[in-house]
């Protein structure tokens, strides 16, 4: 026996022998390259340029080199790994040309020949360029950087480490894909067959929970990643996941056996969801529910608006099959009516939804929600929604100017405070104005708010391009987040994100569109379950939506106040180009109202107003910081200044 046993042992030494000789020999003997990539493209845009082209698919391909046109000569610059089919590089400036070349090659470092070179010209942009280059760099988090098994959106980039896959981020995803296609960035086949393979995952392989999806999951084995103590389903990262796949049962309209299958698997996902099981025999919906625990933990609760869960509310009374009833919206989301701020307005706007000591929180919140509801021209029994995301927005940008704790950086162009990524030692968190600032502002906050405040989200798109180069923008475009106030052991500094989180990139090219083309919107609504749900709530026609732009500041100018800090009384001066009415407000740090200084009809020329430091009720005011909103018709500016007694 013994001898058998040693001559087993020996045949098998014989054939690793005899296998890695010819892995051996192949090595010696294979000199065949990669084929060159194909479709090498280039994009210019202001101060740098990207680079695309077509994956290759030999079994041995190892990378791919990029080569540089330097002095006479072009130069390797960058070796890339297999899986990564662009490239950019920061410039710094308009007005410069640069040729490029790309070459494969395979583990034996057998280098195909050089590709046709492509040239690039960096040029000052117009607004859809800057709007189409965020896209295209955005749309790459969802499509270059998805699960390749599950074809769903990690949570994160840090580095690459953490695959964790998110179901709210992937339905973001999922109309991010939408927008690929329309805008061009991939096909419409491409896109068909990233979301049957999602689909398929989905369906075939993703633990579920009464139809519920959970928070994270493994993109391989679908199992369950706990997110803090929560492991079985999540209703609004499952609602986030829904919204993006109705959206696409109606694009995906075309009578082919594709698209056939991706909405009947689409409506399979969307009618196992057991929405009226995560109402538990209450008068509203609980966030959570645990195979192991039930409702009876710390992390699940009934969720109340104004926050990020109205999609989830509105899809629970869409369902054909496990709706919730109307009364459950009313008394879920909207509290019974809590719902409502009935706070004074803020910098001079009104809100209509929220905590009465907010400024109206985060601006997710008016982002998750609507990337595929569109709130214009309707509303419910408590809000028009499309006025308290617009004014909700503003209010964010107001309070970035004025600047109540004196953060670096803050602006007219350099606002937004949302939930993001925050400096070390923080990690994340979800920022707002007064409550929760430490200084970070996060792009997704601006540029997803574009539908809302358009020129404002613009501009704040240019800034953060101009000023802060690639410190801001990476492989993904924006990163999350930065803060200029940031310092460490004392010493003042600044700290911008390495990171992307697919909840903050997801907005930025969703909402985007939605300005653009209105293209999710469009869809989502079309629906005839959504249009049920919504008739259900009620939602009624409401005309009185705030859709249109303010105009630019062009017809008066504001000088400032005078003396500034001031003691007793300071002048605020002010030119007007013609003959109009002018208002001046004073507000405290918290946005509350002060005094309405004036409102009346002046003549074209130079003003001057005095404000003597006191209150609506004549009584002086305390020591600390105030604020003066001057407006003319729908043109709004504002000042700083300081009352030191």
């Amino acid at each position: 026996m013994k001898k058998i046993r040693t001559l087993i042992n020996q045949i098998k030494l014989a054939v690793l022998f005899f296998f890695l000789a010819q892995d051996f020999l192949y090595a010696q003997t294979d000199t065949t390259p990669p084929i060159t990539p194909l479709g090498f493209t280039s994009y210019s845009y202001e101060s740098h340029i990207d680079l695309t082209w077509q994956p290759n698919s030999e079994s041995d391909l190892a990378g791919y080199k990029i080569y540089k046109w330097i002095g006479n000569q072009f130069v390797l610059i960058s070796t890339l790994s297999k899986d990564r089919n662009f490239y950019w590089e920061w410039l710094g400036t308009t007005s410069i040309s640069v040729k490029y070349k790309i070459s494969a090659f395979d583990f034996l470092n057998n280098e195909s020949p050089l590709s046709n070179e492509v040239t690039t010209l960096t040029h000052l942009m117009s607004d859809n360029e800057f709007l189409e280059m965020t896209q295209r760099a955005t749309f790459r988090y969802f499509w270059d950087y998805g699960d390749p098994n599950s074809g769903l959106a990690r949570e994160r980039w840090d580095g690459g480490k953490d695959l964790t896959n998110t179901i709210g981020g992937s339905g973001f995803g999922l109309m991010a894909i939408l927008v690929g296609i329309e805008r061009g960035f991939i096909t419409r086949d491409q896109g068909i067959l990233r979301f049957i393979k999602i689909l398929n995952f989905l369906t075939n392989t993703a633990e579920k929970f009464h139809g519920a999806f959970p928070h994270w999951l493994n993109g391989n084995t679908g199992k369950v990643v706990k997110f803090g103590v929560q492991d079985g389903g999540d209703l609004v990262e499952t609602a986030f996941l829904i919204q993006g796949l109705l959206t696409a049962r109606q694009y995906f309209d075309k009578q082919i056996a594709q698209e056939e299958f991706i909405r009947n698997s689409i409506t399979q996902i969307w009618q196992n969801v057991d929405w009226d099981f995560y109402r538990n025999g209450s008068s509203g919906l609980y966030w959570n529910w645990s195979p192991t625990k039930g409702f009876n933990f710390s992390d699940t609760f009934i969720f109340h608006g104004w926050n990020e869960t109205l999609i989830a509310y509105i899809l629970a009374v869409s369902s054909p099959t496990h709706s919730i009833f109307p009364s459950a919206y009313r008394s879920g989301w909207a509290d019974n009516g809590n719902i409502k701020y009935t706070g004074q307005p803020r910098y001079g706007y009104d809100l209509f939804l929220g905590k009465n000591n907010s400024m109206g929180g985060p601006l997710f919140f008016t982002h998750y929600s609507f990337l595929g509801f569109d709130p214009r021209g309707i509303r419910d029994l408590y809000a028009n929604y499309f006025n308290q995301n617009k004014n909700q927005s503003l209010v964010n940008r107001e309070y970035c100017i004025a600047n109540p704790k004196n953060m670096i950086g803050y602006g007219q162009n350099c606002w937004g405070l949302t939930a993001s990524y925050s400096i070390p030692g923080i990690g994340y968190t979800a920022h707002e104005p007064l409550l929760n600032d430490n200084g970070t502002i996060a792009p997704t906050a601006a540029l997803s708010s574009m539908p809302y405040s358009p020129q404002e989200s613009l501009s704040a798109l240019k800034h953060f391009y101009r000023n802060y180069g690639a410190k801001l923008w990476g492989d993904f475009g924006f990163k999350d987040a930065f803060n200029l106030t940031y310092s460490r052991s004392g010493v003042p500094g600044e700290w911008f994100s390495d990171g992307y989180l697919a909840i903050d990139q997801g907005p930025i090219i969703c909402m985007i569109e939605n300005y653009r083309s209105e293209l999710l919107w469009k869809y989502f609504m079309k629906d005839p379950d959504v249009k049920s749900g919504l008739s259900k709530i009620p939602f009624f026609p409401d005309p009185t939506d705030v859709s249109e732009e303010l105009s630019a500041i062009s017809d008066f100018s504001l000088y400032g106040n005078f003396p500034n800090p001031f003691n007793s009384s300071t002048t605020i001066k002010f030119s007007i180009h013609n003959n109009q009415n002018v208002g001046i407000v004073i507000y405290n740090s918290l946005g509350q109202l002060v005094r309405k200084l004036i409102d009346k009809e002046f003549d074209r020329g130079n003003h001057y107003v005095i404000w003597d430091g006191t209150d609506n009720y004549n009584q002086l005011v305390s020591s600390g910081t105030y604020f003066y909103l001057v407006q003319s018709n729908s043109q709004k500016q504002i000042g700083k200044m300081v009352l030191l007694k």
